[in-house]
């Protein structure tokens, strides 16, 4: 149990602490070969303390795979480890694990840039990949002789799946004092209920590193059991104060002997963010600054905040200070005059217009933020028919004679195989097919380009004419948006849709090339086809006949895109997915039943639907332009999980728990065709609940059937949930509800990191001048930066004491913190001592995972 936290003043009302990880999953490179055709067809699964967070795309037949799939997760402070499973994808049977990189909470946060590099997998030992907890009462009664210790198995929860039916047969084997007791196998469950109470005898003169230790097991009737866990406790502890709680299961010590470089590597780079959010009136007066050139354009242009933050911001933050920008200025309505401001100035500093807008400056990191958070619906409404039909068709395409495979002509034609002039002919044909049909979907989609990013290309043309008024730039008024909207965003979308959400997998290598061929040509179009005879590539020249024709088409597609009225400061409408309430999240067909609903024909209970998810309900009919057949609003959901496989005779399946205006739960189950597709269906369903206040903290992971429960085997259908809930974790998408305080957070963290010479929100020293511009600007940023120090100054103090830091994380055979009362928390400096084998908790932090204490092995 918790001690009582004091509750903070209204003054904190909203203060929140944060912690986010960023993970990309680059690439890997010689790994094993899994298949009989000597290849592989690897993908990787993202776990934060055994609890799957993500899944990457399979890439077909590689031993060198990229992925380069990039994951930002909000986490609980608490979170022990993150880890990354390369897995080997098979159409039957199951998947071949291949290995797993593994990272500490202590190994993240040692790097201040965070981790980027190689990093050899490991093997995947069955002993060591342990979860779950379970639940015990440890007591050494004062009266009696001699001593007794008492040791009273509750439960355990979550427990790993060792068994063929998803489930396992637990036992637990308590060893104290050279003597071993076992409890009852509890069959098929991963959530055994023992209630059973083991006694030791403890002999006069017992050493007082003697230790109790308890182990869980799956039984099996034939072969060797399979370990599921342990932990431990040094008797001295238990003798002083009686011990009871939820306790995390730990591995054995590694004996994983040294497979460096025999499995492959995995490239990952990944930074640990830690921060504490203010309420948001704290920062109203950085946004307002930040804001002022724009409610307030008379200013001189660098003089200036924004000016300022773009003086000292490097390339490697870039990103992310525009990404925080757009997502402040989308707040205040004011994203269009922002681009237009950032676009500005990078024109008065252009001398020649071919480099425009070349570089990754902050106004074209803006700008690409800005169009992946409005234009993302708009993109996947014109590109994804064509690439549907690219990735469904699978057509050998080649230019190059150099990669030409002329035997594959014979999957082309059944005349043999085709010469050289052959297959380019038929490649040709089939790529101005593509080509054009993505052309027609662009011209055409200008009544479907969202209003705001028509008027940013329309005031970016205006400023460019101002800037190069001669005729001899007539081209760079159409280059500066085409740049932007073809090379920066149709082109990549097109070469990498996984990465866009347009499609679920990566591509083959087949239709990978017919993406890349494409790519390259929507490129010279997005060019103005003013390099085409230039390139290194001469073997694109046939191409050239195709995209003249689509130049023109473009030049006068992007006069009638500008072509809207200007919209005034104030005034920009809400982008769609972003902040718009019905905004469609994810849609598709899937299978659904309710719980108690008829058991007679168990297989058919499942019925085929439409499901579509907005930020505001979850829907389904019978077909897309059907009759809606139910609507679960978003809030009134309280539950989102997967459901133990197993459970029914269908795989994939996943629970919506909602609660009506009655106070009554009604459990959804729906029915996915894959495990990607579950994954994306539970954190699209977590992302649209994330902003829910009374979300459940456990819930069963199995049906009520035949009066019990299938999870836990408890024979009441209203009893409480026997598995803790996951919403602590969230993947963070664009279409995540806007959080100004949590952006502005991030902007004065970056602000006082670069104008500081001590450490990000240390008051110790004065910061410098800021930029070259100083002034009364500087000084009025000076002061909301002190201010701001000062609030999280006064909230640390609040806060009592810091939590553990993650160097005090002990390996995995370290003891276990015995759940007694927690003492009054006192400053570290004026706190008795730590007595051996126990550590005393002063995190204070509540938040996250309920009652986790990092670094002890102890669920409170």
């Amino acid at each position: 149990m918790h001690s009582e936290v004091p509750p903070r003043s209204s003054k904190f009302a909203g203060m929140a602490k944060t912690t986010s990880l960023r993970c990309r999953v680059v690439e890997g490179k010689d790994l094993p070969a899994k298949d009989v055709s000597g290849s592989s067809d690897p993908y990787c699964v993202v776990k934060v303390d055994n609890e799957v967070v993500a899944r990457t795309a399979t890439v077909w037949k590689s031993l060198n795979p990229f992925w380069g799939e990039e994951y930002t997760l909000r986490l609980p402070r608490s979170f022990r480890s993150l880890a990354i499973y390369v897995l080997d994808e098979d159409t039957i049977g199951q998947d071949d694990v291949i290995g797993k990189v593994s990272l500490s909470h202590q190994q993240i946060s040692a790097e201040a840039r965070g981790v980027d590099s190689w990093l050899s997998l490991a093997p995947v030992n069955p002993d060591e990949e342990v979860q779950g907890e379970i639940h015990l009462e440890l007591c050494v009664p004062e009266q009696g002789h001699p001593r007794v210790l008492r040791c009273h198995l509750i439960e355990a929860r979550d427990l790993a799946p060792r068994d063929p039916s998803g489930t396992s047969d637990p036992f637990a084997r308590v060893s104290c004092c050279g003597h071993t007791l076992e409890t009852a196998v509890i069959k098929k469950t991963r959530f055994p209920h023992w209630d059973e109470v083991l006694e030791f005898e403890l002999r006069e003169g017992e050493p007082e590193e003697a230790v109790l230790s308890v182990e869980v097991w799956d039984w099996d009737i034939v072969g060797k059991n399979d370990f599921l866990g342990w932990v431990e406790f040094h008797l001295d502890s238990i003798s002083r104060n009686p011990t009871k709680g939820w306790f995390q299961l730990l591995p054995f010590p590694s004996t994983t002997e040294d497979h460096r470089g025999q499995l492959g590597a995995l490239r990952l780079t990944v930074r640990l963010v830690e921060d504490t959010v203010l309420p948001p009136h704290y920062y109203q007066p950085l946004i307002q600054l930040l804001t002022e050139p724009i409610l307030c354009p008379d200013k001189p242009p660098d003089s200036t905040a924004l000016a300022m933050l773009e003086e000292v911001t490097s390339g490697e933050s870039r990103q992310d200070v525009a990404t925080k920008l757009v997502k402040i200025f989308l707040g205040q309505g004011l994203a269009v005059p922002l681009l237009d401001y950032l676009t500005t100035r990078e024109l008065a500093r252009t001398t020649d217009p071919n480099t425009l807008f070349r570089s990754n400056s902050l106004a074209s990191k803006s700008m690409e933020q800005f169009m992946k958070a409005v234009g993302l619906p708009y993109l996947h409404e014109v590109l994804k028919p064509v690439l549907n039909r690219i990735f469904e068709e699978k057509k050998y395409v080649e230019l190059d004679p150099g990669k030409m495979e002329l035997s594959r002509g014979r999957r082309i034609s059944f005349k043999g195989s085709l010469s050289e002039a052959q297959v380019q002919e038929s490649s040709l044909e089939l790529l101005k097919g593509y080509l054009g049909d993505i052309v027609d979907a662009i011209v055409g989609s200008v009544e479907k380009c969202p209003l705001p990013m028509r008027v940013a290309f329309q005031r970016l043309r205006m400023r460019v004419q101002e800037r190069f008024p001669l005729a001899q730039h007539e081209e760079v008024r159409y280059f500066s948006i085409s740049g932007f909207l073809f090379l920066r965003f149709f082109a990549p979308a097109v070469l990498s849709p996984k990465l866009f959400g347009l499609r679920e997998q990566h591509a083959d290598p087949r239709t990978g090339r017919t993406l890349l061929l494409l790519a390259k040509a929507l490129q010279s179009i997005g060019n103005l086809g003013l390099q085409l005879g230039q390139g290194k590539e001469p073997w694109m020249a046939p191409l050239n006949a195709i995209l003249l024709p689509s130049v023109t088409r473009v030049r006068a597609f992007l006069d009638h895109l500008v072509a809207v009225e200007s919209v005034e400061v104030g005034e920009e409408l809400v982008p769609p997915g972003c902040s718009q309430p019905s905004a469609t999240m994810k849609e598709g067909f899937l299978h659904t039943c309710t719980a108690g609903g008829s058991s007679l024909l168990p297989r058919f209970a499942f019925k085929k639907r439409h499901f579509w998810l907005s930020t505001q309900a979850l829907t389904y009919s019978k077909s897309p332009q059907g009759q809606v057949c139910c609507s679960i609003p978003m809030e009134q959901v309280r539950v989102v999980e997967q459901v133990d496989e197993g459970t029914f005779q269908h795989p994939h399946v996943l629970q919506v728990v909602a609660q009506d205006e009655a106070g009554q739960l009604h459990t959804t189950y729906i029915q996915c065709k894959s495990t990607p597709e579950l994954w994306q269906w539970l954190w699209a369903l977590r992302q649209a609940t994330s902003a829910n206040q009374d979300m459940l903290p456990t819930c069963h992971p199995g049906t009520f059937r035949a009066g019990r429960w299938t999870c836990c085997l408890q024979p009441a259908c209203a009893v409480p949930g026997c598995s803790r809930t996951h919403s602590t974790v969230v993947l963070s998408e664009w279409n995540d509800p806007l959080d100004p305080a949590a952006a502005a957070q991030t902007l004065y963290r970056h602000l006082r990191a670069v104008v500081t010479r001590g450490p990000t929100g240390s008051t110790a020293a004065e910061p410098p001048c800021l930029g070259q511009a100083g002034g009364p600007i500087g000084e009025q940023l000076q002061v909301v930066l002190r201010d701001l120090d000062i609030a999280h100054d006064t909230f640390a103090h609040r806060d009592e004491a810091p939590e553990p830091p993650p160097s005090a994380l002990p390996a995995p055979s370290a003891l276990s913190v015995p759940t007694s009362p927690a003492p009054p928390r006192l400053p570290p400096s004026v706190g008795p001592p730590s007595r051996p084998g126990r550590r005393r908790d002063l995190s204070g932090d509540t938040e996250g995972t309920q009652g986790h204490q990092p670094g002890t092995g102890c669920i409170l």
